[in-house]
């Protein structure tokens, strides 16, 4: 897992549009990025209404708001649809930007083991430099601790 202070690994991947989306365009903004582990299931679902409920505020702090999962960028649409999500979503198929960020890890579930996402939440500065990391996220609640963080960074 990466940690505070530490530099952003670059990453290039494609939206719910198939558009290309890199850290390097992204330079000079506030970056949230968030992991979850799927499209239209309760938690991500919740998760990704609250960012989007909140992003005019996120806006008025120069920051955007990226959600990556492993879904395609077929299911990202179709989620964003249904939901209608006002944040962009990111495709890593590969996982290699979660193995990157250190969010592709062990899990457990019933006694059976298996590799998948963390759900984990990281606050990059404009220069791309971690300023905060949230682990095992909860989602309740989450959106607002993300925020009070960021306002408290700028501050």
């Amino acid at each position: 897992m990466l940690k505070i202070d530490e530099k952003a690994p670059e990453f290039c991947l494609p939206n719910q549009d198939d558009i290309e989306i890199c850290l390097r365009d992204l330079k000079g903004k506030w970056i949230v990025l968030y992991f979850y582990p799927r499209d239209n299931t309760p938690g991500c679902t919740t998760e990704a209404c609250e960012f989007t409920d909140a992003a005019p505020d996120f806006s008025d702090l120069d920051a955007i708001i990226l959600g990556v999962s492993a879904d395609s960028t077929k299911k990202h649409r179709n989620f964003i649809e249904k939901r209608e999500l006002g944040i962009t979503l990111l495709s890593d198929e590969e996982t290699t930007m979660m193995q990157e960020y250190g969010v592709w890890q062990l899990k457990k579930n019933y006694g059976k083991e298996y590799m998948g996402i963390v759900r984990t939440t990281f606050i990059i500065n404009p220069d791309g430099i971690i300023k905060a990391v949230f682990e095992k996220v909860r989602v309740k609640e989450h959106v607002a601790k993300v925020q009070a963080e960021l306002e408290s960074l700028k501050a």
